[in-house]
């Protein structure tokens, strides 16, 4: 009976010092990271945006500094060509100083009023496709060109020449605008997902 206790009481003490396998974990962005200045091997600085806890207790404290690296970044294109982002995760600095190295993966990621969510496959942030965005703004332009060829004219066929050249005009614009960059700013969060167990102390 008291070899039953000594094994469960030592579990109890192993499991709580370390962060368990499949822990979701909130990081906070410390510094913003955008794909229109970043490059690969940039920093990245965050902090536990909540405690981590095992056991009943809590193996990493709130606000402990976390530290990754860029792995991979590409600024949207003019005419195709979606932004993305790799962000990797390296070190857990705990209060005490002790660095612990781990490597989870991305989970999820603060949308920035955007559709920029986390490619699970491969472990990057990728922002969403401005196609709806693109044919609003070719209509917009387009409407406004007939409605001012209708006027100057005062008949169908200005209003047809100026749609087409609000046409025209909506899409040299874009065509000539970059979409939107994946971008986290100082105080977003990202969710990140611990694949093994990582020892703590």
């Amino acid at each position: 009976m008291r070899l039953a206790i000594l094994a469960f009481s030592v579990s109890l003490v192993s499991a709580a010092t370390e962060i368990p396998q499949g822990s979701h974990v909130l990081l906070r962005m410390v510094n913003s990271v955008s794909t229109r200045t970043a490059r690969e091997g940039d920093y990245v600085y965050l902090r536990t945006a909540t405690p981590i806890s095992a056991a009943g207790s809590i193996v990493v404290p709130e606000g402990s500094y976390v530290q990754g690296v860029v792995s991979h970044s590409r600024q949207s294109g003019r005419v195709k060509g979606k932004a993305e982002l790799g962000i990797r995760i390296e070190t857990l600095t705990l209060p005490g100083g002790k660095v612990i190295k781990l490597t989870p993966h991305l989970s999820s990621v603060d949308s920035e009023g955007t559709s920029q969510k986390v490619d699970g496959k491969e472990d990057q942030i990728k922002q969403g496709g401005s196609k709806g965005a693109d044919a609003v703004r070719v209509g917009e332009l387009s409407g406004a060109g007939a409605a001012l060829g209708g006027m100057v004219d005062r008949s169908w066929t200005g209003a047809g020449i100026g749609a087409g050249a609000g046409a025209g005009v909506g899409l040299a614009t874009v065509l000539l605008s970059r979409g939107k960059e994946v971008v986290l700013r100082q105080g977003s969060t990202i969710d990140v997902i611990f694949d093994r167990a990582v020892p703590v102390d």
